[in-house]
């Protein structure tokens, strides 16, 4: 598994293990949770919003491409328990994008939040993840890993909690949503002025 320094993402080897892909996000958003608790100012609102994105795209990609085998190899029991905490998830970081970023209510709320996360990506790291490196060749991972770069690419980068948890509404609808969200992304950049972002 690769590392990055801090701010930058992992460019991802086109034949890269599904898992670690997976894995590298989850380290990565550990770091975002914490680069946003200890930042000020606007590069604090920067440090939310890469996270912010980064949580809605790896989590359309788990239930668009991972949940689905996981479904079929761990079990419906784990696959509905982990899309619920991702539609729960989805809820929490709806509320968080509608916080002022600067208030102690986001901080209480992103810490407890970071927690839910955590929470997630530990049962799907020692329960769902194991099963699917049981089960799956390396090559079966490597093509599912192109496979979620591919739904990354079209998935939102805000929440919507409607189509969270849900793997059909999540091809549905997804890429529309991304459509829009990536184009008021661009237009918040842009309203930011030359030299600000």
């Amino acid at each position: 598994m690769s590392t990055t320094a801090p701010g930058q993402q992992h460019r991802l080897e086109p034949d890269e293990d599904i898992l670690e892909q997976l894995l590298e996000q989850h380290d990565r958003i550990r770091q975002l949770f914490a680069e946003t608790l200890d930042s000020e100012g606007e590069a604090k609102q920067q440090c939310f919003d890469e996270l912010r994105a980064l949580l809605a795209v790896h989590e359309t990609g788990e239930e668009m491409v991972l949940r689905p085998v996981a479904k079929r190899i761990a079990g419906k029991d784990e696959a509905a328990a982990r899309n619920e905490e991702e539609s729960r998830a989805n809820e929490a970081l709806a509320e968080l994008e509608d916080l002022d970023v600067h208030s102690a209510a986001f901080d209480a709320r992103l810490r407890a939040f970071q927690q839910e996360v955590e929470d997630h990506a530990r049962h799907e790291e020692q329960e769902e993840f194991p099963a699917i490196r049981a089960e799956c060749e390396i090559e079966d991972r490597r093509a599912m890993g192109r496979r979620l770069q591919m739904a990354e690419r079209m998935a939102p980068t805000h929440p919507h909690p409607g189509t969270a948890g849900s793997t059909a509404a999540q091809w549905t609808v997804g890429p529309f949503a991304s459509l829009l969200d990536r184009a008021k992304d661009a237009f918040r950049r842009t309203d930011k002025g030359p030299g600000t972002g």
